[in-house]
């Protein structure tokens, strides 16, 4: 799994330095034939009810894929029998010294900064993009296998040109999408066929299948923390709807939440379905990408009246709101009110790495959108909540 998905947003920002883009279908993006794709964490059983539910159409290429992810897919078989014989118990005898902390945010709102900017503090850990791909078996195969297969992966993410690499953090929602969990993510691997488990955004499902997406995310922070020390911090846009399920998982959870101007988050959003669906689709060539500005319209609105239903559930000091463009212009000050609404200690420790965080990336260009008057229309009328609840107006 070479990228995960939303937010590339650095320093570069303040400076006005940006890549401009069109508002629309951009070409096809580029992405090598042997390259993972997210479909590849996935154990055979996994993939092809994935297949399935897209009704099997597969491109040429799809083919090829499919067949080599089920050939992994026996790996990953034979990984999670000897992490099963080995850790088992150890797993489950877990229990987390200190509560994650989970960041928040619509995709493309800077939530990537933002979990960068958090594990710069050597305190915390996270997951990998290679834990995220391997969640069955990492904790046998993690020192060896990610040297061996680094060449399959690009150097940049094919969507923003950020970093890639087994190395690099990974939202944990792709490690839910390699157990099998159903996941709105999956839209990806047919987009001919339109999004699909809508209903898992905001965990709108059966109680069965609530617990038992609950069990497998406990299941993999907790086999996350076997093997690192540290506070877990984890970074997955879907959660921003899923605050209640979180709190019943672990009850003593903090939460930071990044909030973007609408007329940036919209057109960026959508870019990112589109690149995805480019890179990741097992199906035809060129895809039709008629669903996906409607299906960013209303996912928004989705997350946010579940976030707002939830808020009253989190104690007092256990969340800490911001906005992006207050966190490029002043990312001390911002950072400092997080870890004292938090109550997380050593500040002063952690603003040394954040700040050579952002001198390392200052060379960075973030992407420019020009939206058409009717589209910024559109998204003012859709997301005025949203505007409003975070000062946008």
């Amino acid at each position: 799994m070479p990228s995960a998905a939303p937010s590339n947003e650095t320093a570069s920002a303040r400076s006005g330095e940006h890549r401009k883009q069109g508002y629309g279908v951009d070409p096809v993006h580029k992405y090598g034939l042997m390259a993972p794709r997210f479909w590849h964490g996935m154990t055979p059983d996994a993939f092809w009810r994935l297949a399935h539910r897209g009704g099997y159409r597969f491109s040429v290429r799809g083919v090829a894929t499919a067949a080599a992810i089920t050939g992994v897919g026996l790996g990953h078989w034979a990984g999670e029998a000897v992490q099963s014989l080995l850790h088992r118990k150890r797993i489950e005898r877990v229990r987390l010294d200190q509560a994650p902390l989970f960041v928040l945010g619509h995709w493309r709102s800077g939530t990537t900064l933002l979990h960068e900017l958090l594990i710069r503090d050597t305190r915390n850990t996270f997951p990998t993009t290679y834990q995220c791909f391997a969640p069955k078996h990492f904790l046998v195969t993690e020192d060896w296998l990610p040297g061996l297969t680094r060449w399959l992966l690009p150097n940049k993410r094919p969507m923003d040109n950020m970093p890639a690499g087994w190395d690099r953090p990974q939202e944990d929602e792709f490690a839910l999408c390699s157990l099998g969990v159903p996941t709105p993510y999956m839209s990806w691997a047919f987009p001919d066929q339109g999004p699909v488990y809508r209903e898992w955004l905001t965990l709108d499902v059966s109680d069965e299948d609530r617990r038992r997406w609950a069990a497998a995310l406990q299941r993999f922070v907790h086999t996350v923390a076997l093997r690192r020390q540290g506070r877990v911090v984890l970074k997955s846009p879907p959660h921003t709807a899923r605050v209640k399920t979180l709190l019943e998982i672990f009850p003593e959870a903090r939460f930071v939440h990044i909030a973007r101007d609408p007329l940036s988050l919209f057109p960026s959003t959508v870019r990112l379905w589109k690149s995805l669906s480019d890179v990741q689709s097992l199906g035809p060539a060129r895809q039709r990408y008629d669903w996906i500005e409607e299906e960013v319209l209303a996912n928004l609105n989705a997350m946010y009246k579940a976030y707002e239903r939830d808020l009253p559930l989190i104690p007092a000091g256990r969340l800490a709101e911001l906005r992006y463009e207050d966190l490029i212009a002043d990312p001390q000050a911002q950072m400092r009110n997080v870890y004292n609404t938090l109550d997380l200690p050593g500040f002063e420790d952690a603003e040394r790495a954040i700040n050579a965080y952002f001198a390392a990336q200052r060379e960075y260009k973030t992407n420019r959108f020009e939206l058409p008057a009717e589209v910024q229309e559109r998204v003012n009328q859709r997301w005025q909540g949203y505007a409003k609840r975070f000062g946008y107006q």
